[in-house]
C-alpha cells in the first residue's frame, strides 16, 4: 500500500512539473525516451474525400479534354449573350469586355477573341470605326446542326428520361434535376412542353416541378453494363459467378496497387447486389454485406447514368441532385473516389466533372454518337487556334485583294461596278471550294484519336 501512494505521489509530481514546472522548485526534466509522459504525439493524417482527390493518380488525357469542353462553353456561352441582343449579329468589343466575369474568363475579351479566329470574325464598323464581333458562318451552322439533331432526337430523350424514372425510388424525379443536366442528356430547351408534355402515355407532371412515370417498359430494363457482361461473357469464356456483377475496371496509368487490393477488388466483382432496374428495395445496411452491397448499387444506378448521357461526364454538384429520388443516402463524391477504375474525377475548371473511364480511349468517346460528332467539330474549331487554314488564307487574299481595287478605283474615278463584281465572284470561288475536310484535324491534340 506505501508503495502504491509512493508511485501515485511521484506520478502527481511529474504531472505538475508538465502541467507547469514554475511552480515548484524540481528541476525541469530533460526530454528523452525514458519520460514518455512530456512527449507529444503526432496526430495522424487526416483520410478525407478531399485528401483523396489530391491525392488520386492524374488522367493527364481526360484532363486535357475537360479544359477544352471548358474553353468551347464559354464561347457557347458568348455566342448565347451575342444571340439575346435585339440589334444585330455583332457586338462591339467594348460591350464584349463587360461579359468577361460573366462568362468566367481569366484573360481580356479582346485576347480571347483574337485567339480563335475560327469561330469569331472581328472587323470594323463602316460607320462608327469601331472594332466590332460576330460569330463565325461554320461555328454558327455547327450550333444550328445541333440544335436541328436534338429536336430531331425526340423520341429518343423520351427513352432516357423514362430510364431515369425507372431507375428512382418511386417513380418520380424532379424537373429542376433534369433542367441541370439537359444538356448532358440532349435534351431541348423547351423539354418540359417538347417531351414530358408531348408523350403523355409515358409522363405525367403530378406538379409544376414532379414528374412521373405512368407505366414501366420492360425493353428497358437492361442496363449498359449488363450488355458489356453478356460481351465478356461470351468472347471471353468466362464464368456467369465471375461476370454476373462485374463492372469494367480500367485503371489510370501510373495507378498504385496496395498489398491485397487485387483481392479486395475481386471479393467487390463478385458481391451480388440489387441491379437499378430491378426494384426499388432498399438493402439494409446492418445485412451480412450491406454497406457494401448498398454502395455497389449506388455505383451501379451513377454507371447508368452517365451511359445515358451524350459524352458520359456530369459535374459532380449536380449529380447529387439525383441523391433522394434514386436513394442513394451516400457521399457521392466520395463513392467516386473508392472507385478510380470505373470513374475519374476531373478538377479542371471550377466545377468537378466525373467521367465514365471505359466510355474514353486517348480523350475520344469509343461509340461517338450524332450529337457528340457535331460537338467534336466544334471543339476542333476551337482548337484550331490561330492556325491558317485554306479558307482563311483565300479570304486574305480576297480581303488584300478588295483593299487595292478599293484604292484604285478612288484614284482613277472608276465607278462601282467595275472593282465589285470581281470580289464577289471571288466570293462565290471560295464558296464553291469550301469544304469541312479543307480543316485542319485539331484532333491530334489528342493523340492521333
Amino acid at each position: 500500500m506505501n508503495l502504491s501512494k509512493i508511485s501515485k505521489h511521484h506520478c502527481l509530481l511529474q504531472f505538475r512539473i508538465h502541467i507547469n514546472p514554475q511552480e515548484t522548485n524540481l528541476p525541469k526534466i530533460p526530454f528523452g525516451p525514458f519520460n514518455l509522459f512530456i512527449q507529444r504525439r503526432w496526430k495522424k493524417p487526416a483520410n478525407t474525400a478531399q485528401t483523396r482527390l489530391e491525392s488520386r493518380t492524374i488522367d493527364s488525357k481526360l484532363n486535357r479534354l475537360t479544359t477544352y469542353l471548358k474553353k468551347l462553353k464559354t464561347i457557347l456561352k458568348i455566342y448565347e449573350l451575342m444571340s439575346n441582343r435585339k440589334r444585330g449579329p455583332f457586338v462591339s468589343l467594348q460591350l464584349m469586355s463587360r461579359w468577361t466575369n460573366i462568362v468566367g474568363l481569366n484573360v481580356g475579351m479582346g485576347e480571347f477573341v483574337h485567339k480563335h479566329p475560327h469561330v469569331f470574325d472581328v472587323f470594323t464598323h463602316p460607320v462608327r470605326r469601331n472594332l466590332c464581333c460576330r460569330i463565325s458562318g461554320k461555328f454558327k451552322g455547327l450550333v444550328s446542326e445541333e440544335e436541328g439533331l436534338v429536336k430531331d432526337c425526340g423520341l429518343e430523350c423520351a427513352k432516357r428520361v423514362k430510364r431515369l424514372l425507372m431507375m428512382s425510388k418511386n417513380g418520380r424525379l424532379h424537373v429542376h434535376a433534369l433542367r441541370l443536366i439537359r444538356r448532358e442528356l440532349g435534351l431541348p430547351e423547351d423539354f418540359r412542353e417538347s417531351v414530358l408534355g408531348k408523350y403523355k402515355e409515358d409522363f405525367r407532371l403530378v406538379d409544376l416541378e414532379i414528374v412521373e412515370l405512368v407505366d414501366k417498359d420492360e425493353n428497358f430494363g437492361v442496363a449498359e453494363v449488363e450488355k458489356w457482361r453478356e460481351k465478356e461473357y461470351r468472347e471471353k469464356w468466362l464464368s456467369e459467378f465471375e461476370t454476373k456483377f462485374a463492372f469494367p475496371v480500367n485503371f489510370p496509368t501510373g495507378f498504385k496497387i496496395e498489398r491485397g487490393f487485387r483481392e479486395k477488388l475481386k471479393n467487390w466483382q463478385m458481391l451480388p447486389y440489387l441491379k437499378p432496374y430491378e426494384g426499388n428495395e432498399v438493402v439494409q445496411v446492418g445485412a451480412c454485406g450491406g454497406k457494401n452491397r448498398y454502395e455497389k448499387r449506388a455505383v451501379a444506378m451513377i454507371h447508368e447514368l452517365l451511359s445515358l448521357t451524350v459524352e458520359k461526364m456530369v459535374e459532380v454538384e449536380r449529380l447529387a441532385h439525383f441523391k433522394k429520388d434514386f436513394g442513394m443516402e451516400v457521399n457521392v463524391r466520395e463513392l467516386l473516389l473508392k472507385n478510380p477504375g470505373i470513374f475519374y474525377i476531373s478538377t479542371k475548371g471550377s466545377t468537378h466533372t466525373v467521367i465514365l473511364r471505359e466510355a474514353y480511349s486517348k480523350g475520344c468517346l469509343i461509340e461517338p454518337n450524332p450529337i457528340y460528332v457535331v460537338r467534336r467539330k466544334m471543339l476542333d474549331l476551337v482548337l484550331l487556334g490561330c492556325r491558317n487554314t485554306r479558307e482563311l488564307q483565300a479570304e486574305e487574299e480576297i480581303k488584300k485583294g478588295s483593299d487595292s481595287l478599293n484604292r484604285k478605283s478612288f484614284a482613277g474615278n472608276t465607278t462601282v461596278g467595275e472593282w465589285v463584281v470581281p470580289i464577289l465572284e471571288s466570293f462565290d470561288n471560295v464558296n464553291d471550294h469550301d469544304d469541312p475536310a479543307e480543316i485542319i484535324d485539331a484532333s491530334e491534340e489528342f493523340d492521333g484519336c
